[in-house]
């Protein structure tokens, strides 16, 4: 254990101490959230919960995660970090939301919390983070009863059924004229929360209802998305492709009949296609083994299928996962492809600032290693209430816009289920 520095900013930044320390088993990590600025990352009853903020670095534009990526670097250098724990999440930690769009006015973020509970396996820890010239303490939060119950009507936002429609009715147009392959328009939903409305509760929902999904909370943004984006863990880097989507079968014969017309629709398996090329193409600088499945498998959730495939391999220059997620942002499954021509026409055709939806939402550690999913099946919350949330779905030359606007109803049930 290095001895704690005295205070000091080296080149203006802040310099901090973390402690990690093991727990009792902690079986529920949402009840010690606060209620209307949790931070949390929750997959299958494992992850973090972040308490407090003890540091917070913005960013903005197009380099917005190199930046972060740079300045959270030279925070872990300067820190100093007893970790008796040494799994994926302790020591030095960072959750973060970045914007989907150059252009967004929405700020992206990396926020250090006071103190993160933690749980991965048969393990549990807590993790206490202070400035290095302030008191260490040894207090430890505990769970507090949930708030009232509430729900919440979500009505169209700026682009309604109608407006989708024709959205996607003129990609299809510009993806037949132009040399555009594949575009995601997304519409919105908006409603609003009493002020003193307890985020935890859409939490839980969320976290039961779709176990297997990377349930999320960072500076407002509350969700529960199928999607890895990029996990680096000790020179191991993977990634989780969706594309492709179908509603869930009334009972077992139709389900599996959906099942199979999903993995034999040519439209889907081309979308699906565009999706896996960009992630391999982004990846495959850094790693020189990039290995991905020969074909494409069905992810079942709780409301649809997803064409899925895995993609791993070891990483070759050192990257941290905000470095990979700089690399990948956006993916083809959110924007399209070409990427310039797709962001193009989502600019011009989507009447909103997608905000952080569709942007990497993760933790990074003090060595770089970290999880980012896609913020999908998500809305922003603000500290006055205002929720809006965001679907989207892949338009290809043969896109009916009546099933594409089916589609994010049905992704949108995350949202509606636990808000509404």
């Amino acid at each position: 254990m290095r001895s704690a520095p005295t205070a000091r900013r080296e080149t203006g930044v802040t310099v901090l101490v973390a402690e990690t320390a093991p727990l009792d088993d902690v079986r529920q990590l949402i009840p010690f959230l606060d209620s209307r600025a949790p931070l949390l990352w929750l997959r299958k009853g494992e992850g973090m919960a972040g308490i407090g903020e003890v540091l917070r670095l913005d960013f903005t534009g197009p380099d917005r995660i190199e930046q972060a990526s740079a300045a959270w670097r030279a925070t872990a250098a300067a820190a100093t970090v007893d970790d008796a724990v040494r799994t994926p999440g302790t020591g030095l930690v960072a959750f973060g939301t970045f914007a989907f769009d150059d252009e967004s006015t929405a700020t992206s973020t990396l926020i250090v919390p006071e103190i993160v509970i933690g749980r991965r396996g048969s393990r549990s820890w807590v993790t206490r983070i202070r400035r290095a010239d302030a008191p260490a303490t040894g207090d430890l939060p505990r769970p507090t009863a949930f708030g009232d119950e509430y729900r919440l009507a979500l009505l169209s936002g700026q682009l309604g059924g109608d407006g989708y429609r024709s959205a996607v009715a003129a990609a299809v147009e510009r993806i037949r004229e132009q040399d555009l392959s594949k575009v995601v328009l997304a519409r919105d939903l908006r409603g609003h929360l009493p002020v003193e409305s307890d985020l935890r509760r859409a939490l839980v929902e969320l976290a039961l209802g779709y176990p297997d999904c990377w349930t999320f909370a960072v500076d407002g943004l509350v969700g529960s998305s199928p999607e890895t984006l990029v996990r680096v863990h000790h020179g191991t880097v993977t990634a989780r492709v969706l594309a492709g989507t179908i509603s869930r079968g009334s009972d077992a014969s139709r389900d599996a009949a959906a099942a199979a017309e999903l993995v034999a629709s040519a439209k889907d398996q081309g979308e699906h296609r565009f999706a896996v090329t960009s992630v391999m193409d982004a990846l495959r600088p850094h790693s020189a083994d990039l290995a991905a499945s020969d074909e494409p498998f069905t992810l079942k959730l709780p409301n649809l299928w997803h064409l899925a495939t895995d993609i791993a391999g070891m990483l070759s220059d050192g990257s941290s996962s905000l470095d990979l997620a700089a690399a990948l942002h956006p993916t083809a499954a959110v924007a399209g492809t070409p990427r310039r021509e797709a962001l193009a026409l989502i600019r011009e055709l989507e009447p909103f600032d997608r905000g952080r939806y569709a942007g990497p939402v993760g933790w990074v550690g003090g060595d770089g290693d970290g999880e980012w999913a896609i913020a999908l099946r998500c809305a922003q919350v603000t500290p006055d209430g205002d929720l809006t949330a965001y679907a989207g779905a892949g338009i290809v030359a043969d896109s009916d816009p009546e099933r594409e606007l089916a589609e994010t109803t049905m992704k949108f049930r995350p949202i509606m289920e636990a808000f509404g």
